[in-house]
């Protein structure tokens, strides 16, 4: 696992490899930061020497949010790009959104909460292009959020999806993160599953391709935070799942199988003990709570092991169909592929 690095001020470097960028912003109620959002980005981005584009995804926001959104999009140019989703399908089905109309080598992904600070963006990028790394992750190492709330949960989290995982990073729940575009979009995401986003890619890269960086943090200045303490009660229901699907995702048969076949043989030893007893000592057992439990125990196991072989037709047909998605897209655009760039060089709009 590669080391973090602390941020600290300096020019974008030219050494990073030719490449496109595609920096992907969901936003839900979010109309105070748009226009903030897209100044930094493009402060930011000012003298990148690689083409970039910018792709901002409404969430099915209720506030003025896709206002903003397109009067940035006009403002700036057709390499500022909105998503517009039909309803809101929350943030990982609006990350997934972004990522798939993302044109870029390179996707880069974070909040639309000013929290993110864009100027990490061109590090984040030369660290993952130079050291030939699948993702890099940013590590909210300051983090300007509520001790209880916010850093407490978030910490017994990491730990935790560390642990089962087996990624070992000190911040899953940054959304600031720099991804190589050919792994990224083979991954589907769903639920509340853009925090596992680093196990996920584990299942299609090595854990030694996955790197964090230290990052800058702000304290949020407009609107209110989406999540709350139940947001930990749906991570760790994720977590299962995505435990079971790291470990099991080929071989479910093997997971439901195996735990078959141990309560059977509980229950049949229960059977033949209560059988040997009555043959051998002639005891009354018609009564005795253990011939019911092994009764049960081997239904049991019958269960377990159907479970399972209904799990591995499922697992060949997950695998040999190309699946649905899990949001709708309203009026996708098309940009012209030379045009919807911004290009080294170019000037801003007055």
């Amino acid at each position: 696992m590669n080391t973090a690095v602390t941020p600290t001020e300096h020019p974008v470097a030219l050494s990073i490899p030719a490449h496109r960028l595609s920096v992907v912003v969901p936003m839900y109620n979010e109309a105070e930061n748009v226009a903030p959002l897209a100044k930094r980005v493009h402060e930011a981005l000012l003298d990148y020497p690689h083409p970039w584009e910018l792709l901002l995804v409404d969430d099915g926001s209720s506030d003025g949010t896709p206002g903003e959104l397109e009067a940035a999009a006009r403002h700036y140019g057709p390499h500022v790009r909105v998503v517009s989703l039909m309803r809101n399908f929350k943030q990982t089905a609006a990350m997934q959104a972004g990522v798939d109309a993302a044109r870029g080598d390179v996707i880069v992904t974070m909040d639309g909460d000013l929290q993110n600070d864009p100027i990490d963006i061109p590090r984040m990028v030369g660290r993952l292009l130079n050291e030939n790394l699948d993702l890099v992750a940013g590590w909210r190492k300051n983090r300007k959020d509520g001790m209880v709330l916010r850093k407490i949960p978030s910490r017994i989290a990491n730990r935790l999806i560390a642990r089962i995982t087996g990624v070992k990073l000190n911040d899953y729940g940054c959304s600031l993160k720099a991804f190589r575009a050919s792994v990224i979009k083979n991954v589907r995401l769903y639920g509340e599953m853009h925090r596992f986003i680093p196990a996920w890619l584990a299942t299609v890269t090595t854990p030694r391709r996955i790197a964090e960086e230290v990052v800058t943090h702000h304290a949020r200045q407009f609107g209110q935070s989406k999540y709350g303490i139940s947001r930990t009660f749906r991570v760790i229901l994720d977590l299962i799942f995505v435990f079971f699907f790291m470990r099991y995702r080929a071989r479910p048969g093997h997971f439901f199988g195996g735990i078959g076949l141990a309560v059977g043989v509980i229950g049949s030893a229960i059977l033949g003990w209560l059988a040997a007893l009555k043959l051998f000592t002639g005891a009354s057992i018609g009564q005795r709570p253990l011939l019911q439990l092994g009764f049960f125990l081997i239904i049991a196991a019958v269960q377990f092991i159907s479970t399972g072989v209904l799990a591995e037709t499922l697992a060949r047909i997950y695998f040999e169909s190309g699946g649905a998605s899990q949001y709708r897209v309203r009026d996708p655009d098309a940009p012209d592929e030379d045009d919807a760039w911004h290009k080294p060089g170019q000037a801003l709009p007055e």
